[in-house]
């Protein structure tokens, strides 16, 4: 009966982790992603370099990378190595990588 109960309490705690991770995920929603796209393509920026950053979902920029405002959206963009990323200004983590 022990076991039973250890196994359960492991798999719920499996589960609460998986939620947290869930949780993090950030979804734009086609509509924000057409306007962002749109937006970045109407002004453009130069490209910077971010030494010792890879460029992925959850990457953090450091603060010396100028985010650019997309007015009625509350992520931000900027052109790092000629990819252009969304970034989220509170955490300045990257949310999307736009191809």
């Amino acid at each position: 009966m022990k076991m039973h109960l250890t196994t359960a309490a492991a798999g719920l705690l499996l589960l609460a982790g998986i939620g947290a991770a869930a949780a993090e995920d950030v979804i734009i929603q086609p509509e924000q992603e057409t306007v962002i796209r749109e937006y970045v393509h109407k002004q453009p920026l130069a490209s910077v370099e971010v030494p010792g950053v890879k460029l992925s979902i959850g990457s953090v920029l450091p603060d010396t990378v100028e985010l650019h405002e997309v007015p009625n959206v509350k992520y931000r963009y900027v052109v790092v190595d000629k990819q252009t990323v969304i970034v989220d200004p509170g955490t300045r983590k990257i949310v999307k990588i736009i191809q």
